[in-house]
């Protein structure tokens, strides 16, 4: 992985030509809408703009129409249903949109959204399989607009003093990694299509293990080797389609190994743990975006600890694909970063499935 250290805007690759229809003065924000508004959308996303220094809400699209209009009202934005997506991207003044439905729409959504020409800002996962993962990247490079998948920890400052601590070996040869991202799934009807296999792709590994796949590919700047995994549910009632625990390996080159674990049974809580020759670090919480974070550990036996306060993590996502759109570059992380994460938790699956070490597919 050859761009997995590089951030956001700092290259520009010939795989894109900037859509020269949609260019407006880089002083000018990025108009953006937000297409699906459940939890994430409605109580993180949606207020991020109202600190966004480059981007602005134009309009919101949702499948329920009522609560469409509801929820954009405050914002002065323009209200569409799904039915009405077509009509939302036709507008001028929305230059990309925000793709924060269920996991199974992302690729239909992206590929509309790209044939209309406008720049997509899609949630993780990317989508339920590679095949879709590929459609979206294939009709972004045709249509000529930019593709970044929302992980947050590119860009907040917890993450990068982390990953900073890494990359100039402070904590020598890496040897091992612990994450885990546990929450509680609540038993509403909000929250039933994350049971639905078809809808989520998966349980607790696509919906919050996902980071822990991200986050330590993006530390290490490399790709994982092969996987082993064990799933299993406490309640077998409720989870039939997908599971609601899940633990996994994976072996990094070097033999780096990161041991992880992910549920949808457990109180909210995360953590990352990395461990090298000269010291160790960790980040607790790691991957919650609503609260203070912690970076602590000790190199060469002395202790160190920094606090960062709580900030609007996702107001950082939308600056970055719309610095990257007005400079005409590629953003970072990619398409391919998304593609490679679906690929990664394929590989668990199968080796949760076959009981066995798999190979992770390139």
């Amino acid at each position: 992985m050859s761009d997995a250290n590089k951030q956001g805007g700092s290259t520009k690759s010939s795989s894109y030509r900037p859509y020269l229809g949609h260019r407006q003065r880089q002083t000018q924000r990025v108009g953006y809408a937000v297409v699906g508004l459940g939890h994430l959308a409605e109580h993180a996303i949606l207020p991020a703009f109202r600190s966004s220094r480059k981007s602005r809400l134009i309009a919101v699209v949702s499948g329920n129409a009522q609560r469409a209009w509801e929820i954009a009202k405050p914002y002065g934005a323009a209200d569409f249903s799904y039915e009405e997506y077509d009509a939302c991207l036709a507008k001028p003044e929305v230059e990309a949109v925000y793709i924060a439905s269920v996991n199974s729409a992302h690729a239909e959504q992206v590929v509309r959204a790209a044939a209309a020409h406008k720049h997509v800002l899609c949630e993780k996962p990317m989508a339920n399989s590679v095949k879709e993962c590929r459609q979206m990247i294939e009709a972004c490079q045709a249509n000529r607009v930019r593709l970044m998948i929302a992980y947050r920890k590119y860009f907040e400052p917890a993450g990068l003093a982390l990953k900073q601590l890494i990359s100039k070996g402070e904590l020598g040869r890496l040897k091992m990694i612990h994450s885990t991202f546990t929450i509680n799934l609540p038993a509403t009807n909000a929250a039933a299509w994350h049971l639905n296999k078809s809808v989520a792709g998966g349980g607790s590994l696509m919906d919050v293990g996902v980071y822990c796949v991200n986050t330590v590919r993006w530390l290490l700047g490399t790709e994982p080797l092969e996987a082993s995994a064990y799933a299993w549910s406490v309640d077998p009632k409720r989870f039939r389609e997908v599971e609601e625990n899940m633990a996994f390996r994976l072996a990094f080159p070097e033999g780096v190994v990161l041991e992880a674990s992910c549920s949808f049974g457990a109180a909210q809580s995360s953590f990352l743990h990395v461990h090298g020759e000269h010291g160790w670090a960790a980040l607790d919480p790691a991957y919650a975006y609503n609260y203070e974070r912690r970076l602590f550990g000790e190199i060469d036996g002395k202790r160190f600890q920094r606090y960062f306060p709580r900030m609007g993590e996702f107001s950082l996502e939308l600056d970055a694909l719309a610095d990257c759109v007005r400079r005409d570059r590629d953003p970072e992380p990619s398409g391919w970063q998304g593609l490679r994460d679906v690929a990664v938790m394929e590989s668990i699956y199968r080796a949760a499935q076959e009981g066995r070490t798999v190979p992770v597919e390139e």
